[in-house]
């Protein structure tokens, strides 16, 4: 006598087959007439994939607007393909999207496609985050010019940050919203986007040279010196004060603490 598939077999196989026509109908699955339906499979099966390809479009509206929606439709259903949700929140889908476009031979010709997708999926994130009290720009004038270099500061948790080496920031403002796109020459060099939602909105904007690698730095606890060092070995052009004094205005600190200069608190 065969043996009965186990539920979670049987889960396995229907969600294997829920993504993939070329999967045959799941063992045990039948129609109201108590017979195997793929007819009636094949519209869930449609139904689930369309749902899912729409949940990207509206999570990446300027990557759909820039491919057109052919071409975002077939991208998506490939990507929901081989990567399913993991998860049935489904704001937390599409996480793998950018790297997925970044390896889409079809979109090749779009080299900048990826990170327009990077900073949608950072706004959303950003737009998600917790709830933090940034510092008012005031607080900071109250250090001693010999402490600023050990403070450190505790980010903002909306804060995100997308490197591209294309101008991936325009061309994404350019296609969302009122953007009215327009020709870019990708070669005239990269844009480092800063989301942040200090308020009720996210606001992005273009980051000088090296002030990624500041920012980045001072995410993982570094000093203001520290950080400082690696974001003048990135780019020799990098700005404290204007970049200091630029995040203090966004809002992108939540707490700061002075480090004495050997590192102890």
């Amino acid at each position: 006598m065969p043996s009965t598939p186990s539920t979670a077999k049987r889960q396995h196989d229907f969600a294997a087959a829920l993504l993939d026509p070329a999967q045959p109908l799941p063992e045990g699955l039948v129609g109201p007439d108590g017979r195997p339906s793929l007819k009636r499979f094949n519209v869930y099966r449609n139904n689930v994939v369309a749902g899912l390809t729409a949940t990207l479009k509206d999570a990446f509206p300027a990557v759909a607007r820039i491919v057109g929606e052919e071409f975002f439709l077939a991208m998506g259903r490939i990507y929901v393909a081989l990567d399913p949700p993991a998860s049935p929140i489904m704001l937390d889908y599409g996480c793998g999207f950018a790297d997925f476009v970044e390896t889409f031979e079809p979109a090749a010709s779009l080299p900048y496609l990826a990170d327009v997708a990077r900073i949608e999926r950072a706004w959303a994130e950003a737009y998600h985050a917790a709830e933090a009290e940034p510092i008012e720009s005031a607080a900071f004038t109250r250090i001693r010019a010999g402490d600023l270099p050990y403070m450190r500061v505790t980010l903002h948790p909306s804060l995100r940050i997308v490197r591209s080496s294309f101008p991936a920031l325009t061309i994404w403002q350019m296609n969302i919203a009122n953007g009215e796109p327009a020709e870019v020459d990708i070669s005239a060099g990269g844009e480092d986007t800063l989301l942040l939602r200090p308020g009720p909105d996210v606001e992005a904007r273009a980051l000088p040279p090296g002030a990624a690698v500041f920012i980045t730095a001072l995410g993982k606890g570094r000093t203001m010196i520290d950080a400082m060092k690696q974001a003048l070995g990135d780019s020799p052009r990098f700005d404290l004060p204007t970049c200091l004094s630029g995040l203090m205005a966004a809002s992108a600190f939540t707490t700061f603490a002075i480090t004495s200069g050997n590192g102890s608190a």
